[in-house]
């Protein structure tokens, strides 16, 4: 996943399917899926959110100065990707 000049590295589609697996399970009832990008580390992490509205802490990939980047937002039951506004 985000195999492109747009991203600094692709993601792993195992583990991109693993974090979708962690986020069904847990207790707390998390609607989506936010992929993460750490620019200390440069690695993909994720966060799980209840709320659309949730994800406007996070600022977009390239745009961000700060450590972490929102790349994408998945719902977690339908596993489609939400766009952002």
């Amino acid at each position: 996943m985000f195999d492109s000049s747009d991203y600094p590295k692709a993601l792993d589609e195992e583990l991109f399917q693993s974090w979708l697996e962690q986020g069904r399970e847990m207790k707390i009832s998390y609607n989506y899926l936010l992929i993460i990008w750490n620019m200390m580390e440069e690695i993909y992490q994720p966060a799980y959110i209840e709320e659309r509205e949730e994800w406007n802490e996070y600022e977009r990939y390239p745009n961000n100065t700060g450590q972490d980047a929102l790349v994408a937002v998945f719902d977690l039951y339908s596993e489609s990707r939400v766009v952002l506004s």
